[in-house]
């Protein structure tokens, strides 16, 4: 085999095993000296297709050859043009990304409700460190809650409201829980730990308040109180504190970018799961005022509840389940180019 020839095959093994390796790792995975090479195979074997079509080559060799190169191309070239895609807002872009950001948000959240919870069942007088005044939970108030089951069914009790009030209540439920939402996110530029630990507060609040319920022989009717506008409600706090995350893991984790080159895509994503939180918490606020505030029944309060959940969990399902789709679309575009050497 000719000198020349033979230095050819060398490097074309040597592309795609590189290729393979690249597509195994992902570009970002790659060292520098191995994404150096892997650009500069990618133009010497592009500049030897273009020949190989000129001189009417081997057809089997042409296709496999640009084969090779449209998996580099689209290593190369794809993922630094790629941008959170206009339809649907982006919001299913920005969810992919974030998944983990999320997951943790409602860990968090989780194990904030689980210890508050547990001190306070241990220790009731974590109740009045961990019940915010501000929101109306006086000691006073709170220990009459602790201490008294005709209390509990009191706080409980359905009784029709006027319309005008319950609008003036949602009014400011609303922008209460923006504001939380906008503090968790906003924070996150401070390395996330603020983000983490409103997050864990929240949830320690939360487990607190069940606390005073769940020693009823019936907690149906609490859950049937606070489950309704607890699912849009939460969900958007951690939409926040996703949003919050995914600016902190910018700033702690930039990787081989700068860290302003990417705090600004991390800005795009966290925008987007903000924008998110607000409708939802707009519903919730809607749901606290009008359904809260009513004379509904528990099945029917549970129901709305359950609603909420599965619109919840079929808009996460749109936003992930696409995946493998697009992968198959893409991996089809390149096996029509491969098959069309000339196209």
């Amino acid at each position: 085999m000719p000198r020349a020839v033979e230095e050819r095959h060398e490097a074309l093994v040597e592309f795609e095993a590189l290729l393979d390796r690249s597509e195994k790792l992902r570009v970002r995975g790659l060292g520098f000296d191995e994404l150096r090479q892997l650009a500069r195979l990618y133009r010497r074997h592009s500049a030897e297709l273009a020949r190989l079509r000129d001189r009417g080559g081997d057809p089997d060799a042409i296709r496999h050859q640009n084969a090779l190169c449209v998996r580099a191309y689209a290593l190369l070239y794809a993922p630094a043009g790629r941008r959170p895609r206009a339809d649907g807002f982006g919001y299913r872009e920005a969810l992919r990304r974030s998944g983990w950001a999320v997951a943790l948000a409602f860990t968090l959240l989780g194990l904030g409700g689980l210890v508050g919870g547990g001190l306070a069942a241990r220790d009731p007088a974590a109740l009045y460190a961990f019940m915010p005044v501000q929101l109306g939970y006086e000691p006073e108030f709170v220990e009459r809650l602790w201490s008294s089951p005709e209390e509990r069914q009191a706080f409980l009790a359905r009784e029709e409201t006027p319309a005008s009030r319950n609008a003036l209540f949602g009014s400011w439920l609303f922008t209460h829980n923006t504001r939380v939402g906008l503090l968790s996110f906003a924070t996150g530029m401070l390395a996330a730990v603020p983000t983490v630990l409103l997050q864990l507060y929240n949830g320690i609040v939360l487990g607190a308040f069940a606390a005073i319920f769940v020693r009823d022989p019936r907690p149906v009717e609490f859950w049937a109180w606070i489950l309704p506008h607890g699912v849009p409600e939460l969900t958007a706090i951690c939409l926040c504190c996703a949003a919050g995350l995914v600016l902190g893991a910018a700033v702690v984790a930039p990787g081989r970018r700068t860290r302003r080159a990417a705090l600004r895509e991390a800005g795009t994503q966290a925008l987007l799961l903000f924008a998110t939180s607000v409708p939802l918490f707009f519903c919730a606020a809607l749901v606290e005022s009008f359904v809260r505030e009513s004379t509904l029944g528990t099945a029917t309060r549970l129901a709305v509840a359950a609603g909420g959940a599965v619109t919840l969990l079929a808009v996460a399902l749109w936003a992930f389940a696409g995946r493998r789709g697009d992968r198959r679309a893409a991996a089809a575009w390149i096996r029509s180019l491969a098959r069309n050497p000339s196209g």
